[in-house]
């Protein structure tokens, strides 16, 4: 017996020891991989290297990791998911309904800047670990190497990240061993270090130095992979990725010891531009580290993209974007595909790593546009455990620490944006444009759709059907509908069956498609609602299910002449006679917008940038896999109502008005 998709995502987020390893391999890349490039950071920012400066930035990440990673992410906003989803807009889309109409801005800021500095981290990460084999060969080609390994990193995407993860996991749980093995390593070097665990020294140090801003600039970067981490609920489950979360956030915070240790210990002679990471490393190990390094980075870049795609789709089911084309890579829901979402991140991340050249120079563009995301997630985190009945005793001091927190974070990484901050910022508007045009028109365009009974009509219809002097347009007219309701109609196909031309036919049928949570649902409702004239067949398709709906409908049309509730006979006597069946066309209706229609200028401007907006999505044709010999595209105005003009005055031959 087959599983239904409840059933499968349960078996999916259980918690299990190949789920725990999956995760490893999908969720905690970029946050895994932050030690190739923080404490170096950390060292840029500091004007004197010493013990005091050296723990107090420690324990500003550790307790960055256990106060917004482990306390706001993995405690909580996992708790926030939307029948097995996460990231923000899933956060979105189950206070929608009950939340203020402007909170629609929130979700989309957030994803906008998110996916924008999702861009950044394959660039930083791949680029971070190839360049420590400059300690091999200062004239290793750093460019054409990182270039190299990005176009291999998004051309296994389409293989989807279940197969990515259980082939990664494994490497991952390598990687973070030997992360923890060399921090323990060179503890040793300056015990004291262990004091960086009390939050106190973090405080000294950001109360008394006057370059905080630098500082936690430099350790917020220890923490950008935590939203990620919630946009990949999806993928792995809240059960697996929390108990990985122990063993991750472990081998972390003993490295960053490590290299504090050798940092404090070295501080006399520590050599301009050094990494502390490979620095760590014994000599015989380099070489190996170096490769594990580069297996990560590779790693810790499809976690942002896998969480990328998971935003882009949950963006189109909320109509924040273009529909565009899917792959499901399983039966879990979460794990998809987008090839034009991969294109652009792949072309992007090209870009920014020409632009950029080197690791250190994008730093600077790091982490600015994750604040905002981690800001936006926490107002709409409120909300959520607001509507949850959480006391306000717990809800309030909640968002005033979050928010001051990361308000603190957004500031210090405002002093990055004119050092490159401006490109993810860039980025992140002109997603931010997209997204808002697209929700918006889609409003407009809803609320001039004239929904009507179309009992109201059969006395019409069935005229139009036997009056000989209106030329047959087909034998069977199916027309493409957006309402499911047995009765309901859009004013438009009744515009195009009775206003615009009077489109005869013998049959004509309500055509409506609703995409199903489940995988591999394959279903269909027939009604007669005008016996041998009108007729509705809702078709339901698995989120797994191509639409082929030219294939399901023939198959559909065999049933029912079957079961002798609809006929094939043609229209045409001469036809008829030789028992060829009567032609079936499909009429999709498409409403154009007219810069005459009576809107207001923000709305003339929106409809505007969504004409140009709407060339990115798949044609309807396209879209439900129709074949195109027998599509009939009609248009007709958005606005059926006539625009109310000027009142025009008629003058006589010599000018004076009558």
């Amino acid at each position: 017996m087959a599983l239904n998709s409840e059933t499968k995502q349960a078996a999916h987020n259980r918690l299990s020891f190949i789920g725990v390893i999956v995760t490893l391999g999908i969720v905690f890349g970029d946050i895994g991989t932050s030690p190739l490039y923080v404490m170096k950071a950390i060292v840029k920012a500091g004007s004197t290297i010493n013990a005091e400066y050296i723990t107090g930035a420690v324990s500003c990440i550790i307790w960055t990791l256990t106060l917004q990673t482990t306390i706001k992410y993995v405690l909580i906003a996992l708790r926030a998911d939307n029948k097995g989803e996460g990231g923000i807009l899933a956060l979105y889309a189950l206070i929608r309904r009950h939340s203020r109409r402007w909170f629609y801005l929130l979700a989309i800021i957030g994803a906008s800047t998110l996916v924008a500095d999702g861009v950044i981290t394959p660039s930083i990460t791949v680029l971070s670990a190839i360049e420590g084999l400059r300690a091999y060969e200062p004239e290793t080609p750093i460019i054409p190497i990182c270039l190299c390994i990005i176009t291999v990193l998004f051309f296994i995407q389409q293989f989807g990240t279940n197969a990515i993860g259980r082939f990664f996991g494994p490497l991952m749980f390598v990687w973070f061993t030997m992360m923890g093995v060399l921090g323990i390593g060179h503890i040793a070097d300056f015990l004291p270090i262990l004091k960086a665990f009390n939050p106190y020294y973090a405080l000294e140090l950001l109360i008394h130095d006057p370059e905080w801003f630098l500082i936690l600039g430099a350790v917020f970067l220890c923490t950008t992979g935590a939203e990620a981490l919630y946009s990949d609920l999806g993928h792995c489950g809240a059960q697996n990725i929390r108990v990985s979360w122990v063993f991750v956030k472990s081998m972390l915070i003993l490295n960053y010891l490590g290299q504090g240790a050798w940092i404090i210990n070295h501080a006399d002679s520590l050599a301009p531009g050094v990494n502390p990471f490979y620095a760590i490393m014994p000599r015989s190990f380099l070489f190996f580290g170096i490769t594990m390094a580069t297996i990560a980075a590779i790693i810790a870049s499809q976690a942002l993209i896998s969480g990328s795609f998971t935003i882009v789709s949950e963006a189109m089911n909320l109509k924040f974007w273009p529909r565009q084309k899917i792959k499901y890579t399983t039966d879990v829901k979460g794990q998809l595909y987008i090839p034009f979402v991969n294109t652009a991140l792949y072309v992007l991340c090209i870009l920014v790593i020409l632009f950029f050249e080197s690791s250190e120079n994008m730093e600077a563009a790091y982490g600015l546009a994750i604040t905002i995301t981690m800001l936006m997630t926490t107002f709409l985190l409120f909300a959520y455990l607001g509507q949850r009945r959480v006391s306000p005793l717990i809800t309030i001091p909640f968002v005033v620490f979050f928010i001051g927190l990361e308000g603190i974070f957004f500031i210090a990484n405002m002093f990055k944006f004119v050092h490159g901050g401006w490109v993810t910022m860039l980025m992140a508007g002109v997603m931010f444009v997209v997204m808002y045009v697209w929700h918006n028109a889609k409003l407009i365009r809803s609320q001039q759709v004239d929904v009507r009974d179309i009992r109201e009509w059969y006395g019409v219809i069935s005229d139009i059907k036997h009056d000989t002097t209106i030329a047959k347009f087909a034998t069977n007219i199916v027309y493409m509908s957006k309402l499911s309701g047995t009765y309901d109609i859009e004013q438009k196909i009744l515009y195009s069956i009775i206003h615009k031309h009077p489109m005869r036919a013998d049959h004509y049928i309500l055509l409506h498609i609703d995409y199903q949570d489940e995988p591999q649902t394959l279903e269909y409702e027939f009604t007669t609602l005008i016996p041998d004239t009108l007729y509705r067949i809702n078709l339901k398709l698995g989120f797994r299910v191509q639409p082929l709906v030219n294939h399901y409908f023939r198959q559909i049309i065999e049933e029912l002449v079957a079961s002798k509730e609809f006929t094939l006979d043609s229209c045409y006597p001469s036809l008829e006679k030789h028992g060829i069946s009567g032609n079936f066309i499909f009429v999709i209706i498409n409403r154009i917008y007219a810069a005459l229609n009576h809107f207001s200028k923000k709305e003339r401007l929106i409809m505007s940038l969504y004409s140009l907006i709407a060339h990115l999505k798949l044609s309807m044709s396209r879209a439900l896999g129709l074949d195109t010999s027998n599509v009939f595209i009609e248009n007709v105005p958005l606005v059926v109502k006539p625009h109310r003009l000027r009142p025009i005055k008629r003058v006589d031959n010599d000018g004076d008005s009558l």
